[in-house]
C-alpha cells in the first residue's frame, strides 16, 4: 500500500470518527421534547432544540407550564435574555408550573 494511500485512508478514519463522536458542540442538541403551556392554554412542543446560548419560549405574554421531557436540566427565566437572580431549576423529565401571581417564565438555558 502506497504512503499516500496510507494516508488518506487514515486521514479518512480521523475525520469519521470525529463526526461520529460529536467532538464539536455546536450542532448538540436535548434530545427529546420541551412541552410549554402559555397563558392561552395553547400548548407548543419543541423537538430537540440546540444546547447552546439563550432560548425564548414563543409566548407573547409568557409560559405558566413547563414540561421538560428532554435528557437535560433547563434554567427557566422570567426575562427574554436568561439574565436575573430568579430563575428556576427544572430537572429533566419533570413539570413545572407557575405559582399564581408569579412572573410568567419567557426563557430558558441549558445547565452544562
Amino acid at each position: 500500500m502506497s504512503v499516500r494511500r496510507r494516508l488518506t485512508t487514515a486521514t479518512g478514519a480521523v475525520l469519521l470518527t470525529l463526526s461520529v463522536a460529536g467532538c464539536s458542540g455546536l450542532g448538540r442538541t436535548m434530545v427529546g421534547t420541551l412541552s410549554y403551556e402559555t397563558e392561552r392554554e395553547v400548548v407548543v412542543t419543541v423537538t430537540s432544540p440546540s444546547v447552546n446560548g439563550c432560548h425564548r419560549l414563543i409566548a407573547p405574554s409568557g409560559v405558566a407550564r413547563v414540561e421538560n421531557n428532554t435528557l437535560v436540566d433547563i434554567r427557566l427565566y422570567p426575562t427574554l435574555d436568561c439574565q436575573g437572580s430568579y430563575n428556576i431549576y427544572l430537572p429533566m423529565n419533570t413539570s413545572y408550573r407557575v405559582a399564581p401571581g408569579a412572573l410568567p417564565w419567557r426563557s430558558y438555558s441549558v445547565i452544562h
